[in-house]
């Protein structure tokens, strides 16, 4: 799971995630601040944005709601379990 934006935590994800790691990106509601980087741009996108986040899947959550905080404690948890990290 990548909580992270900009640059630096999304190309640590994205190499994870082009050796064939299933990345899930999670981002506010707002989005991620990467969004705005540029130029260029394709379709309102910053490109540095969509090449740092390319091979991975997105949802959007408000980690300042409790029953989105929920759903993502569960995702943490069952990606920390199969990857066996949980006991």
């Amino acid at each position: 799971m990548d909580f992270t934006q900009i640059v630096a935590g999304p190309i640590c994800t994205m190499m994870l995630a082009d050796r064939g790691a299933d990345v899930l990106k999670i981002e506010a509601p707002s989005g991620d601040l990467g969004r705005a980087l540029g130029p260029p741009f394709v379709n309102g996108q910053g490109a540095i944005f969509l090449s740092v986040n390319r091979n991975k899947r997105s949802a959007v959550f408000d980690l300042k709601s409790k029953q989105d905080l929920e759903v993502v404690r569960g995702l943490v948890a069952n990606a920390c379990s199969t990857a066996g990290l949980l006991r």
